[in-house]
């Protein structure tokens, strides 16, 4: 079932369950992907409503750190009840160790680097995990592998 279509029934449930937080957050990711294929002239692939679904993802994180740093615990209830809903809307995430892995290997392909060449590596690793990690995660691991150093068998080594 398309992740549209798995929308639309999530959001008939909703209504039905009189679950006003869920129906909420589906009207919006449906608003957003409309705008967008409005925008597009087409209708929307599956990759491309996970980016809608990750970029809601990215505002709730923003809002529920503003909400920390307020000491409101209303809203940080509520960004964390939201962010778990959106998540649910994503393919499984790749854990850290298989984002380590697909950084090593393209660390590896593009030969020696490092600390300068976070954009070169991150270009190259956001494609292949996209949807399936958060980027700040994957920037902090790739940071760590650049500074570190990684030899050709994927082992790290310190740098000097």
């Amino acid at each position: 079932m398309a992740l549209t279509e798995r929308l639309a029934e999530d959001m008939k449930s909703a209504l039905r369950n009189r679950e006003t937080v869920r129906l909420g957050l589906i009207r919006m990711i449906r608003a957003q992907i409309k705008n967008r294929e409005i925008a597009k002239g087409k209708d929307l692939p599956d990759e491309e409503t996970v980016e809608v679904i990750s970029s809601l993802i990215k505002s709730r994180r923003e809002a529920r750190e503003f909400a920390v740093k307020g000491d409101r615990k209303d809203l940080i209830a509520q960004a964390d009840e939201e962010l778990e809903i959106l998540a649910s809307y994503l393919p499984d995430q790749l854990s850290e160790e298989e984002i380590r892995s697909v950084v090593r290997d393209v660390i590896d392909r593009a030969g020696p680097a490092g600390p300068g060449d976070l954009g070169r590596i991150m270009g190259a690793v956001m494609p292949r995990v996209k949807g399936r990690a958060d980027g700040r995660l994957v920037n902090h691991i790739v940071r760590e592998c650049l500074t570190m150093g990684t030899t050709q068998t994927g082992q790290t080594e310190r740098t000097v």
